[in-house]
């Protein structure tokens, strides 16, 4: 979900795959302070002194002699194990935008404490990354093959020749029940406590919000929902497969507009490709928006086929964070704010 992708496919392809996993800029209201994991010392445990080891979706254990305290991540799974309470100590992936403020992707981490060792795709500052004496890089999959997400694949031997494990956490054709299951395994693993009352508290509003969505759906089974990513030239349409979002949400019952498997095989099954001419192809009442830096928001667009579109017309245009940060509480908040959208939809396509 890049922009460039598996290649190209793989990360503008994912990028503009998640579901058109796009390109991105803002997670618009992720979430009720009171309901937000922080990084509080009561949500994590001290350091076991003992042998550490975890078991990734590649199927592949990382072990170390002591549990992990200097640990580099990507910038999404450094927000996520935040809120459970565990820190990373470098950060790769969007992270600072040109302003100096926190990336979208950087959830309520406060970046000035982390060493940022690469900002875009293709970067990754090695010296870096070695200076800080890494116990274990942690990042997500985003393809079958358990490619390291935003690690370079051209400077790949070099960074694992500095000698710290790495784990891939996969978010690639599976719900995202699965990898916010793994990713708080995880956080156990390096010391978080995953019985806190925050935690626990973040998980029932997640599964409360799932119920929501599933009852909102089930109650407007007509609502058409079509997730996009806008680029200058091209507007993605995302398939609801592959996307950890899109395909529990299609679970859950609701109702995507889909393009054909002609439509999506040149992408690998992410998303097809409409000139801006040709962004009316398809009839919907809601469009979920990629709101990730990489990708021109909906209040940017100046293009007047968009503006046309029923459901732009209507107001019924939600944000999407195509790389969910994998946290109860950053979840939760995107399920209840398309639940919402459902409950609110008057059919207009």
């Amino acid at each position: 979900m890049s922009n460039a992708r598996a290649t190209h496919l793989s990360r503008r392809g994912i990028l503009a795959a998640g579901g058109a996993l796009g390109l991105g800029a803002v997670l618009a209201a992720c979430g009720d302070d009171d309901a937000k994991s922080g990084g509080s010392d009561k949500q994590t445990t001290a350091a076991k002194s003992g042998p550490w080891s975890f078991k990734d979706d590649r199927g592949q254990t990382a072990k170390t002699d002591r549990t992990p305290a200097n640990i580099v991540s990507f910038i999404g799974v450094a927000a996520a194990l935040h809120d459970y309470g565990i820190e990373s100590k470098g950060v790769f992936g969007p992270t600072k935008l040109k302003d100096g403020k926190a990336d979208v992707q950087a959830g309520d981490l406060d970046i000035s404490k982390v060493t940022v060792i690469g900002n875009e795709w293709g970067q990754f500052n090695i010296e870096k990354y070695a200076a800080l004496s890494p116990d274990v890089l942690l990042t997500t999959m985003f393809d079958a093959a358990g490619t390291l997400w935003y690690v370079p694949e051209e400077s790949k031997k070099k960074i694992l020749a500095v000698g710290a494990p790495t784990v891939g956490i996969s978010v690639y054709d599976v719900q995202l029940p699965t990898p916010l299951a793994r990713m708080l395994e995880l956080a156990k693993s390096l010391g978080a406590d995953t019985t806190s009352s925050t935690i626990t508290a973040a998980k029932k509003r997640f599964e409360d919000a799932a119920a929501r969505l599933r009852a909102a759906a089930k109650a407007k089974p007509d609502i058409k929902v079509l997730a996009g990513s806008a680029s200058q030239d091209i507007f993605y349409v995302s398939g609801s497969n592959l996307s950890v979002d899109l395909e529990y949400y299609k679970a859950l019952g609701v109702n995507f507009v889909e393009p054909s498997a002609a439509a999506l095989k040149a992408s690998g099954g992410w998303y097809e490709n409409l000139s801006w001419e040709n962004v009316d192809k398809y009839g919907a009442d809601i469009i979920m928006m990629d709101n990730r830096t990489s990708a021109i928001q909906p209040a940017d667009i100046t293009e007047g086929t968009w503006k046309k579109l029923p459901a732009v017309k209507a107001g019924q245009v939600i944000a999407r964070n195509p790389e969910p940060i994998l946290s109860y509480a950053k979840c939760a908040p995107l399920l209840e704010d398309l639940a919402e959208a459902i409950e609110n939809a008057k059919k207009v396509s």
